[in-house]
């Protein structure tokens, strides 16, 4: 046998359990062979029940149909105890049935494999290991392990080959006959392929937990690869988002009421309002038959996929209470036309029927009855059922394998037989030196290499009849979509599996990958409230936390605070804590605002001192031709009132809320506006002092310091100005601060950077400072003409009132007092004398004490 080996031994053979629907495997008709070199059947050598329809090319099936029961052993022997296969599976039956009808519409369609029949042959793995290897050793070939009545198989027969073995409905049994398959090198696939990966559904439930805020879970798993591993999974994810496992728990594989009673008595002490079970139904019907024995209530269960619908619990009522509100992920449902009417075609008497292993104890287990005994027959006496006569009918039971109305797994299994149909048309389709394998080769049609079909079972990309589209991500992946189901108990007692959200793992764009509506949950005990599951409660003010010595950190006592206390639940920095350390109370905001009645003061002094500054332009202005407004640089007065205004409107940029843009404005504005200002008093005393210096004999500097040079001074001064601000804003602009001090915050603006604001006020200084000296030095020049002295008085009271403001952080009283200052003292005594001392605004009043003082 050539072939080549494919263990599954990655994460992806596990997730096909949960989904445990279906092997399926291909074995091709080669008509071109010699028949005599073909392999050949040893009659009577098939010891498996086996459900077979001929066909150019074979898919095979394996389903767990019957759950095994191992008799208990009182002791120890050399031989292992007893199995049986009992209690029939009707939810398995309607996955095969779904099997051999999506094999049939291919067939009717014709249109996928034109000329090409499919077949099937089906067997019962009976929920074990054990029976499903024992079937895949029928199904590769192996001979019998014993001869009959002393006769050898001859050299020339055997059991037909197997290329490609394609998935099992269960972990362990999938894993068993992998590494089975892989010593005879046979591909091992499944059909679950079509369903998302066990790693998509753990995430689900991690998300789910985290979204109620459920900090202390219990995980009990099934005792299988499917179990374990998920479980496992889940308890490391949660624990990484901060949440704790109560407890962590198997199901033996042989339900030991002892053991599970044991692990009902850890959820009751654990105190975990919320359990996970991730296990197959059979696993956790026994873990539920054991809560409702031992009275265990008020738990909120979380299914896995495995069964979150399943029909043997959610019909049974006896479970009704204390499953109810339960929820879980699961495969999103489908409607599958014509399958229902498929299932109700089933009947004994049907030619399909014939040579059927399975449809008898299906038949048998529906109607509760034997088939084909008679009323006196032995077997009557020993059933104790009544017999029937085959002619009864499906449709007058509700049962699972009938209902159609959560096609879930029974829908994976249809994509599943069309995934394979696909995949064997795209090689059937593939061109000659146009292939997909090296040297563009196609593969051989006598000779299909397990490879080969695994790529273009990978390759699969198909929309179905009803617009479902089957595709796979570069892991082999399909999208990950579940629906979110909640356990209703319904007016007439029945349970309803009722849709409250969805999980979409290709959700993209920021949007949350898990979808709920709360508002129509129903918790378990009707509960209107989200349970809460947390090991211990937060702490509340006053108190802080402390670990308990041996436990998880979700668990933690909680300390009244004391004066040395540590690790206290300390307020928010908006917040205080009140006398009683109870409540954690919202600081008050303060700020100068206009409202209050430091802003009214400052915002009423800022304007009157514009209004005044306005007068005074006015006064001037009417007055220009007068003598002592001409003799003081009209000129440079006005632009002086001009930037005069400018400073007593910027300190209303310091009243308000602070803001980025309010913040940046009002220290620029501040700058600008008084380095302008000074600018221009520099600029009268530099006129005033070079207008008399001029007059000595020999000197004659007075053309240097004309309109235009003044005008010159000013702007560039200003201009330096300009620019430290212009890098300040660019390199580390001011921006709103909060101080807080402790039952107020106090906002208002930092600098910035430390180093531009010292820069800007600096810069005033010096400018003030130069203003200072150069007023002193013409402090003895004519006082008619002379405004020296009031400049070097208004520079002392200026430089007077930001040494004392400055350092307080007080600029908005520095900036009215100082720009009062120089309104004061240069333009109130020229305003005195135009108002009230005409007389003395004459050219003769001022010219006279020039020449006296000059002689």
């Amino acid at each position: 046998m050539r072939s080549v080996a494919f263990n599954l031994s990655s994460p992806k053979s596990t997730e096909l359990v949960l989904l445990g629907v279906v092997w399926c495997f291909i074995f091709p008709y080669n008509s071109k062979q010699d028949q005599s070199q073909q392999c050949k059947l040893i009659p009577g050598s098939m010891t498996l029940p086996v459900l077979e329809k001929k066909g150019d090319i074979i898919l095979g099936g394996l389903f767990s149909l019957h759950d095994m029961v191992v008799e208990p052993s009182l002791s120890f022997t050399s031989s292992p105890p007893p199995e049986q296969c009992t209690r029939f599976n009707f939810r398995t039956f309607r996955w095969m049935q779904t099997m051999i009808f999506a094999i049939e519409e291919i067939n009717r369609d014709g249109k996928l494999l034109p000329n090409i029949t499919l077949g099937y042959r089906i067997y019962d793995s009976c929920s074990t290991p054990h029976q499903a290897l024992k079937a895949a050793m029928e199904l590769v070939g192996s001979e019998r392990s014993s001869e009959v009545e002393g006769e050898t198989q001859s050299k020339g027969t055997c059991r037909g080959t197997i290329p490609a073995l394609i998935g099992d409905g269960g972990s362990t049994q999938s894993l068993v006959v992998a590494r089975f398959l892989g010593v005879f090198h046979v591909l091992v696939i499944s059909p679950a392929v079509t369903m998302p990966s066990d790693f998509f559904q753990v995430d689900a439930l991690v998300q789910l937990v985290m979204h109620f805020g459920w900090t202390w879970v219990g995980v009990i798993a099934g005792d299988d690869a499917y179990g374990l591993g998920g479980a496992n999974i889940f308890a490391d994810e949660v624990r990484k988002l901060g949440a704790c496992v109560a407890l962590h728990e198997v199901i033996p594989k042989n339900r030991a009421q002892t053991t599970i009673s044991s692990i009902v008595s850890k959820i009751r002490s654990s105190g975990a309002r919320v359990i996970l079970v991730f296990a197959v139904e059979q696993d956790a019907a026994a873990l539920f038959d054991e809560v409702l024995r031992e009275g265990l209530t008020g738990i909120q269960w979380l299914a896995s996929e495995a069964w979150s619908t399943a029909a043997i619990l959610s019909t049974p009522k006896k479970h009704h209470h204390i499953l109810q509100g339960s929820m879980g992920f699961a495969i999103r449902r489908a409607h599958i036309p014509g399958l229902q009417e498929f299932l109700l075609h089933l009947h004994p008497s049907s030619p399909d029927a014939l040579g059927d292993p399975f449809l008898i104890p299906f038949w048998e287990e529906v109607f509760q009855c034997r088939l084909g005994v008679q009323a006196e027959g032995q077997e009557h006496n020993i059933e104790g059922k009544p017999p029937c006569s085959g002619a009864e009918d499906l449709g007058s039971v509700t049962n699972i394998y009938s209902d159609v109305s959560q096609l879930r797994i029974s829908y994976n299994v249809y994509k599943a037989v069309y995934a394979i149909v696909h995949a064997l048309k795209a090689m059937r389709s593939c061109v000659k030196g146009n292939g997909p394998f090296p040297q563009q080769a196609c593969p051989d049609e006598d000779n299909i290499q397990p490879w080969q079909f695994l790529h273009y079972i990978q390759g699969v990309e198909y929309l179905n009849s009803f617009g479902d589209e089957t595709k796979f991500d570069e892991n082999g992946d399909p999208a990950a979509m579940y629906d979110l189901v909640n356990w209703q108990l319904r007016p007439d007692g029945e349970m309803e599996l009722v849709t409250i959200g969805k999980f979409d793992e290709t959700t993209t764009g920021g949007k949350q990958k898990l979808q709920i509506q709360e508002h129509i949950i129903e918790w378990n005990g009707n509960q209107t409230e989200i349970p809460l599951s947390v090991c211990s409660s937060i702490c509340p003010p006053s108190t802080r936390k402390a670990i308990r010595p041996n436990f998880p950190i979700c668990c933690h006592d909680c300390v009244v605070c004391t004066a040395d206390a540590i690790e206290c639940v300390r307020c928010l920095s908006e917040f205080w804590s009140n006398a009683e350390r109870t409540a954690c109370i919202p600081k008050q905001v303060e700020f100068l605002s206009y409202s209050s009645t430091m802003g009214i003061t400052l915002m009423a002094i800022s304007l009157i001192g514009s209004f005044c500054t306005c007068v005074v332009a006015f006064i001037f202005s009417c007055h220009r031709a007068t003598p002592i407004v001409k003799a003081n640089n009209s000129e440079l007065s006005f632009l002086l009132l001009f930037s005069l205004t400018l400073c007593f409107l910027c300190s209303l940029t310091f009243i308000g809320r602070p803001t980025e843009w309010s913040c940046m404005l009002r220290h620029t504005a501040f700058g600008i506006t008084f380095v302008l200002c000074i600018s221009c008093v520099l600029g009268k005393t530099i006129v005033v002092l070079m207008a008399f210096r001029s007059t000595l004999p020999g000197i004659n500097v007075i053309k240097w310091f004309g309109p235009a040079q003044q005008k010159a001074i000013i702007t560039f001064c200003t201009l330096v100005q300009v620019i430290i601000c212009a890098v300040w804003l660019v390199v580390a602009p001011p921006t709103p601060h909060q101080l807080m001090p402790r039952k107020s915050i106090i906002l208002l603006c930092s600098e910035g950077s430390p180093v531009a604001f010292a820069l800007v006020l600096s810069y005033i200084g010096l400018l003030a400072c130069l203003c200072l000296v150069l007023a002193f030095l013409a402090r003895k020049l004519p006082d008619n003409f002379n405004e020296a002295r009031l400049i070097a008085f208004s520079m002392l009271i200026f430089c007077a009132v930001w040494i004392a403001f400055v350092p307080a952080y007080i600029k908005v009283f520095a900036i009215l007092a100082s720009s009062y200052g120089l309104l004061g003292c240069i333009f109130a005594p020229k305003c005195y004398i135009i108002l009230l001392r005409p007389e003395k605004n004459t050219w003769k009043h001022l010219m006279s004490k020039s020449a006296t003082d000059k002689f």
